[in-house]
């Protein structure tokens, strides 16, 4: 098999070519001197100051005024020199770059009394108005010119009396914020001591649209309407005749809030942790969560936060206990004029093992007093020999108990087996469940 070989050129390797110089750039701008520097900026600033008086007169605006150049002079009634196209003389041209200390800067002597601009007032129109000079003829002790006034930022009278923002050395009117103690003529008021109206928050929860928890949050984010406006004023009172909305939003939130439903079983308390005993929210974990349970919603850590319990049962009671985080919920259930009814079963024996006369029994249905109070009417009959059906519309302390011991009966168990439409039905002790969107109390 052939092999072709390349020979190399005999004058590319020989030592006599002269080695490439490197190459350099010549097309580099010299850098000028410092003091031409000063010159062009010199130039510069001349140009920008010929503009700015072409533009507003000897006194531009304070908007157009560079950071650390010293306040303007007041004038004294003589013409300012102009400056010629070619600038500055070169002993008047600034040296920002010298290492010198600049001059303090002069601070303006205020105006006096009968000069000083009222801040409430808008400051008066003239070409001398700008340091505060009067515009009539007459001088400091004549006739001011009041027929036309401009409210316009650009006059002194008013940026003198104005706030500065001096935090970064800016020497700008800072900007005006609106006192809240004036409103609108068309905003209306609703935090006025009306005769006959309520708090905002108060209205709400009695409406059943939130509790007064969740309407005191709402009402700052701007998610509750009174008559189409929105109310962003706690405290705010309204009238009983007045239409109240709220957000989509504040609906969207009131819709992730659970209601748990369990049975709690002895030695768990319904609230605090108390003598050593567990509070029964402890239950309401995954592995305690009902099979059965068809709500359809899935268990988060969230769901635990501002769980409270809706209603007591005691330490050695059992039966359907509620927690939710919704506060309808609760009032509807603990509220002062709450109407719904719980029902229980009661396991009771008397001392001496004779039945409950029918007297006794009719002052359980009525006729009974707790700490001073006549108790509501209840309804109180046999299940069977030893076990009583209670329904009760209230919820003391200790109810049922303290009204067994008043006809001489010993309550041996108790289980609440029904609060309002929802019952506890087959619901394991020591499990839970949710309570599903088709239920209510």
């Amino acid at each position: 098999m052939a092999t072709l070989k390349l020979k190399k050129d005999a004058g590319s390797s020989a030592p006599d070519k002269p080695a490439r110089a490197p190459l350099r750039s010549t097309g580099m701008k010299k850098r000028p001197t410092l003091s031409q520097a000063q010159a062009d900026r010199a130039e510069r600033e001349a140009r920008y100051q010929e503009q700015l008086r072409q533009r507003f007169g000897d006194q531009p605006p304070a908007e157009f005024t560079r950071r650390g150049e010293p306040s303007r002079p007041e004038p004294t009634g003589r013409k300012p020199r102009p400056v010629g196209p070619s600038g500055p003389r070169r002993d008047e041209a600034p040296a920002p770059f010298q290492a010198q200390a600049r001059p303090p800067r002069e601070r303006r002597e205020p105006l006096p009394p009968a000069r000083r601009a009222d801040p409430m007032t808008p400051p008066r129109s003239g070409p001398n108005t700008a340091f505060g000079r009067p515009s009539g003829p007459s001088g400091p002790s004549g006739p001011r010119d009041t027929s036309s006034r401009n409210p316009s930022p650009r006059h002194g009278a008013q940026r003198d009396n104005a706030p500065r923002n001096t935090a970064f050395g800016n020497s700008r009117p800072a900007p005006q914020r609106p006192n809240p103690r004036f409103e609108r003529d068309d905003e209306p008021v609703y935090h006025a001591e009306q005769p006959g109206s309520l708090r905002l928050s108060k209205r709400m929860s009695e409406l059943g649209i939130a509790s007064r928890r969740e309407a005191d949050e709402w009402i700052p984010k701007g998610w509750v309407r009174v008559d189409g406006q929105v109310v962003k004023e706690l405290g705010s009172r309204v009238m009983p005749g007045q239409r109240i909305t709220v957000d989509a939003q504040a609906r969207h939130q009131q819709a992730q809030r659970v209601t748990v439903l369990i049975n709690k079983p002895v030695g768990y308390v319904s609230g605090q942790a108390e003598d050593g005993y567990e509070p029964a929210y402890v239950l309401v974990k995954p592995e305690n969560q009902w099979h059965d349970d068809n709500s359809g919603t899935r268990f988060l850590h969230t769901h635990l936060r501002g769980l409270a319990p809706a209603g007591r049962l005691d330490i050695d009671s059992v039966g359907l206990l509620v927690l939710t985080q919704d506060g309808r919920v609760a009032k509807q259930l603990i509220g002062e004029n709450s109407e719904i009814e719980k029902e229980y079963l009661v396991r009771v024996q008397r001392p001496d093992g004779t039945r409950l006369p029918d007297s006794e029994l009719a002052l359980l249905n009525h006729g009974l007093e707790l700490d001073g109070e006549a108790l509501r009417p209840a309804q109180v009959e046999w299940v069977n020999d030893d076990q009583l059906r209670f329904v009760l519309r209230e919820g003391k302390k200790r109810q049922i108990r303290r009204m067994c011991e008043a006809v001489g009966l010993e309550v041996l168990g108790l289980k609440r087996v029904r609060i309002g439409r929802v019952m506890l039905g087959d619901l394991p002790p020591g499990q839970w469940r949710y309570l599903r969107p088709d239920e209510a109390f």
